[in-house]
């Protein structure tokens, strides 16, 4: 097996996945980058896989073109996800479904595919970005669906790094704010950054140097690091 060190990223094209990209390149790992539409990579130690992680297939297409080019997965970041804000009845069946099968769907099967590699090799690690509205719900958010799902993942976290502590697998989370991202039209971002106490939005690399900090925290597992400008302490 290779030694080179190997991290899959979901939803890698743009705002915090496509910043992880570079980040986990200059710790020193092969970078498999996934998003629905991304371009190839000059670097040859970046494959990039297309693909809609919500649809069946997918993940597993992802995982099993990681293992034929690396040979191995050391981290899998689960990045890609859907956000919708509407008040509850206003959610149609579409948005379930569009925001269930990105978030829920597609974390189930490329992390399962994952795991098993993770416990042929006995290592790996499993970051996934959930948000700091699934514990600290907000009157001026009414985000059901990203609570649901993303809740889901955090509790997940937890499941999943309990199973598999004694076989060398880490699983953690990390739950952000409002981050500013191209999600987030810049007339909306004075609104977004007073629904945290700091009174400001969340950069980018913040949550890039959050994962890389769970990256080389060995002995941290089962972690749900919110940062989330204060955001879950309370406002």
């Amino acid at each position: 097996m290779s030694s080179q060190k190997v991290a899959v990223i979901t939803g890698a094209s743009q705002g915090i996945g496509a910043a992880l990209v570079p980040a986990y390149r200059k710790l020193g790992y092969a970078v498999v980058a996934n998003s629905r539409t991304i371009e190839p990579s000059d670097d040859p130690l970046v494959l990039t896989v297309a693909g809609d992680i919500a649809a069946p297939g997918v993940g597993t297409k992802i995982v099993e073109s990681a293992l034929e080019a690396f040979g191995r997965i050391d981290t899998l970041v689960n990045n890609a996800g859907v956000f919708v804000a509407k008040p509850f009845t206003d959610y149609t069946v579409e948005d379930f479904d569009v925001v269930t099968g990105v978030n829920v769907r597609g974390f189930f099967e490329i992390t399962q595919r994952a795991v098993a590699a993770m416990v042929a090799q006995g290592t790996g690690h499993i970051v996934s970005i959930t948000t700091s509205l699934a514990d600290h719900a907000n009157t001026n958010v009414p985000s059901v669906l990203a609570s649901l799902t993303k809740a889901g993942l955090n509790s997940a976290t937890l499941s999943l790094a309990t199973e598999y502590a004694a076989r060398g697998i880490r699983v953690n989370a990390v739950a952000p704010g409002v981050i500013r991202t191209p999600m987030h039209p810049e007339e909306t971002h004075e609104f977004l950054a007073a629904l945290h106490p700091v009174g400001r939005l969340g950069e980018i690399d913040e949550i890039v140097d959050a994962v890389v900090y769970l990256e080389g925290a060995a002995f941290v597992t089962g972690e749900i690091l919110h940062v989330d400008g204060g955001q879950q302490a309370g406002h």
